[in-house]
């Protein structure tokens, strides 16, 4: 099934995204997290790549097995590392294995480098490869990222949302947004993009904090802001790990419950690999009047 069509017919879409595991490689333990979260329904999982594209081929092999389990699979494919008749090679193998569903994005720099360099014949945005997959005749379901606060390269936010018109312009189907504490920065984002004639399904993604030491990492890699709200509740816990956690519940739940109140069309679960925390958060969700479809 194509994940807009499951847009189009639901008003909550639930979804999580996992990562490749970093190690040794093992799937064991994350299909051992997949299967708690396969009690939760979720209407798609994402999988992501490495920074340069590391793991492309655990990212293949992952979104394959999903799909075996009988889950959906939003594989991410980034232009990180190929020349276009590489990544029309991949898109052919992607597409041999039924997996209908991409996130197209341009992807993060090889580790150890901080500028993004394309690859010779490759690609150097993102709408360029939204706009090779769609030239090339692929039918692939294609969704595209969107930034609440910008992305940390672009120059100004009208730059970024510009750049998020050129990947619907050219093929994108619906946007899931790159993690923010801060509610507003999302509510004020979907509406600067309607403003300029961007209608497609904006679902925000929430990161579930479990770990203190994470906060700041992840606010520097997705130039999301680490807003008082939260560090009021988070501070005076951070020694606790077990109480991090709760906190991280409690400030998810409350984010949820707007955005939806709010219309947001679903939730995209940022999980860390782990299913404590999001089981938790749906169930309170429920208790106060938003459950997903089989939550």
């Amino acid at each position: 099934m194509k994940i807009i069509e499951i847009f189009n017919q639901k008003p909550r879409v639930l979804s999580f995204e996992l990562f490749p595991p970093k190690r040794d490689g093992n799937l064991e333990v994350l299909f051992q997290t997949v299967e708690q979260l396969k009690k939760l329904k979720p209407d798609y999982v994402s999988i992501t790549y490495g920074a340069g594209g590391s793991t492309r081929d655990m990212t293949y092999d992952i979104a394959v097995r999903l799909k075996e389990t009988g889950l959906l699979p939003l594989m991410h494919f980034t232009c990180v590392g190929h020349s276009r008749p590489e990544i029309k090679q991949v898109l052919n193998n992607v597409k041999a294995a039924g997996i209908e569903n991409l996130l197209a994005l341009r992807g993060d720099p090889p580790k150890g480098e901080t500028t993004f360099v394309p690859t010779p014949d490759g690609f150097k945005y993102a709408n360029e490869l939204v706009h090779f997959i769609r030239s090339q005749g692929f039918d692939f379901c294609l969704g595209v990222a969107g930034y609440p606060e910008g992305h940390t390269e672009a120059k100004s936010k009208e730059e970024d949302l510009l750049n998020l018109k050129r990947k619907v312009d050219a093929g994108g189907q619906f946007i899931v947004t790159q993690l923010f504490f801060d509610n507003q920065d999302y509510f004020e984002f979907v509406e600067r993009a309607r403003r300029i004639n961007v209608m497609l399904p904006v679902q925000p993604g929430i990161w579930l904090l479990t770990d203190y030491v994470q906060i700041e990492k992840i606010c520097h890699l997705s130039g999301a802001k680490y807003p008082q709200a939260l560090k009021d509740m988070v501070e005076p816990v951070k020694a606790d790990k077990e109480k991090v956690t709760q906190v991280g519940i409690e400030y998810a739940t409350r984010q949820c419950e707007e955005l939806l109140k709010k219309d947001a069309p679903g939730i995209h679960f940022y999980l860390m690999n782990k299913s404590h925390s999001v089981k938790a958060v749906l169930e309170n969700l429920k208790a106060r009047g938003f459950a997903f479809d089989g939550s």
